[in-house]
């Protein structure tokens, strides 16, 4: 191979455990690329960074990663990543989960850790419909869609990962699509930088399951249908709801400042005890 025409990130991912399992034409090796991006115009620390997820096809993403990892239990990343980010508040910890695992059996972490404000940056992937498992139908499954669950139509409306986590208080909330992998380098990065919860959510294609279900029949198609039912969130301010069916609306849902939970942590400890919280002065020598 010519050396010169390789990836330059790399350097990041650990090359013993490639090839990785990712379908053809899933959207996980985008969003691997669009961290990485993203992370060096942060200009993040990588070796400060630990990455935490939970199960299913986007959880494995951090296992392909040069950096700390726990690879969790299904739908609680976000508590482990609350108990780390806890334990070493100087630590930049980073969640990637998909919409099964997020928003489902992990739905109630989710919306905790937003209104804590914890200083975390969680990346959801978002197919609609769990891709590990067998294709079944996903809390953000579309109205109307297949799945193995639902041979006959997807009865329930979805949530609106974006717009829930920015109601329930999180600092940072953004969605993009794979087909906008600028904005989208944009807003981890934003996120990244972000002193508080950021939740970036990523609309992909996933053709092994949600799109052979659904009669979309390559990525490319699905990344076409992707793009046509795009809204922007400035003209979708504007639009009824019926104008919205189907549409995905992209952009900033939250973007603001308040006060962090490990910070609030802290300053209570130094209050009440004169010192930082008894998990990090547990690593002091004298103790």
């Amino acid at each position: 191979m010519n050396e010169g025409k390789q990836n330059r990130f790399l350097p990041y991912l650990r090359d013993d455990r490639l090839p990785h399992i990712f379908c053809p034409g899933c959207g996980n090796g985008a969003i691997i690329n669009a961290f990485l991006a993203a992370m060096e115009k942060a200009e993040m620390d990588f070796d400060n960074i630990a990455m935490v997820s939970g199960i299913g096809c986007s959880s494995r993403i951090p296992g392909y990663l040069k950096c700390d990892s726990l690879h969790t239990t299904h739908g609680r990343a976000l508590s482990f990543a609350t108990g780390l980010k806890t334990a070493n508040k100087n630590l930049d910890v980073v969640v990637f989960t998909g919409d099964g695992d997020a928003a489902s059996i992990g739905g109630n972490h989710l919306i905790h850790a937003a209104r804590r404000n914890i200083n975390l940056t969680v990346i959801c992937i978002n197919n609609n419909i769990y891709g590990m498992t067998g294709g079944q139908i996903s809390p953000t499954s579309p109205k109307g869609s297949f799945g193995t669950t639902a041979p006959y139509g997807n009865l329930d409306s979805p949530f609106k990962l974006a717009e829930l986590v920015a109601a329930a208080g999180a600092t940072y909330s953004a969605r993009w699509t794979t087909v906008q992998i600028e904005n989208l380098v944009t807003s981890i990065k934003d996120g990244l930088k972000n002193p508080g919860f950021s939740f970036i959510e990523v609309a992909t294609q996933c053709p092994t399951y949600f799109g052979r279900k659904n009669k979309l029949k390559t990525p490319t198609a699905m990344a076409a249908v992707m793009k046509a039912n795009t809204v922007f969130k400035s003209a979708a301010d504007r639009m009824r709801p019926k104008e919205l069916e189907g549409k995905i609306v992209v952009g900033e849902f939250a973007n603001s400042q308040r006060s962090e939970f490990t910070e609030n942590i802290e300053k209570l400890s130094v209050e009440k005890s004169g010192n930082k919280t008894s998990i990090n002065s547990a690593y002091e020598t004298e103790l």
